[in-house]
């Protein structure tokens, strides 16, 4: 049977040294503030924004969350983006996706400074990260870097099949994992014969929000599997992995909740404070 990858203890040990860094900030009159934009009612994205605030409080950063209707026009955002890239006193902005239809979420990503990109997803910082010169990471990614390397699992050589290609997590975690010499494959929607291919990984990263999509079948014996998925099935939280009969043949697995989840917010919080250091000659 499987070892549980805790994210969620992990998180907690990297807050506590988080924590102890933001301190030192304060001590030297610097505190780290970053904002939220989300607009519209996602249930989903404001139980996301409710628990970076929480999680912000804990590290003694402050996050302001600005909440926009639904019916928000582009230039509204944008405006508001522009003015939070001038105030000298906000070290991150980012904005909570999925939008509403009528945004051009791309244009809004564009927008940010990247030197105020918590999120990691402006063009240039994504640029940044594919060509292995990068200051900031999108924090998924990032977090299951560490996480693995926290576990000691090698990548270096190491056959991974990344199931999902969003901007936000399949896509630069594929660069990242080619950085530290893995031999990368990335499949979704339109992938024929998947389970074929997962079939052959030493890692498994399944991101696409689909419940139960990776079987045991699908996975060989030993494996590491990490599970980005979170989706409601009967008011329960589960993954896109079917964990139970998965983790019989996994060498690590994470779990949903538990797993990914905490070091999203964690990582987002570490690159709000690594912005906050460099925005002031500290890094």
């Amino acid at each position: 049977m499987g070892e549980i990858l805790d994210g969620k203890a992990f998180a907690n040990e990297l807050g506590q040294n988080l924590k102890e860094k933001v301190k030192n900030l304060k001590e030297k009159g610097i505190t780290p503030h970053f904002c939220v934009i989300n607009i519209g009612d996602d249930p989903a994205s404001k139980i996301y924004v409710r628990t970076k605030k929480r999680r912000a409080e804990k590290m003694g950063i402050i996050q302001d969350i600005y909440q926009m209707p639904a019916d928000t026009k582009q230039e509204e955002v944008l405006a508001l983006i522009d003015k939070l890239n001038a105030d000298p006193t906000i070290n991150g902005v980012m904005v909570q996706l999925p939008a509403p239809k009528q945004i051009d979420a791309d244009e809004l990503l564009e927008r940010i400074d990247p030197n105020k990109d918590v999120d990691g997803l402006t063009p240039a910082n994504i640029g940044r990260l594919w060509m292995e010169d990068h200051f900031i990471e999108p924090a998924t990614a990032e977090g299951i870097i560490a996480l693995l390397k926290h576990y000691q699992i090698k990548l270096d050589g190491k056959n991974v099949v990344v199931v999902g290609r969003s901007n936000i997590v399949g896509k630069p975690l594929a660069a990242l994992m080619l950085e530290q010499n893995a031999t990368v494959t990335i499949c979704h929607l339109h992938t024929q014969n998947l389970g074929e291919i997962t079939k052959k990984a030493d890692i498994v990263v399944s991101a696409t929000g689909q419940a139960f999509l990776i079987t045991a079948d699908m996975v060989k014996d030993g494996a590491v599997v990490v599970d980005v998925g979170m989706n409601h099935v009967n008011g329960k939280l589960v993954g896109d992995v079917d964990f139970d009969n998965v983790k019989e043949k996994a060498s690590y697995i994470t779990p949903v909740p538990g797993g990914v989840g905490p070091l999203t917010v964690q990582f987002l919080m570490e690159a709000v404070v690594k912005l906050t250091r460099r925005q002031n000659g500290r890094e």
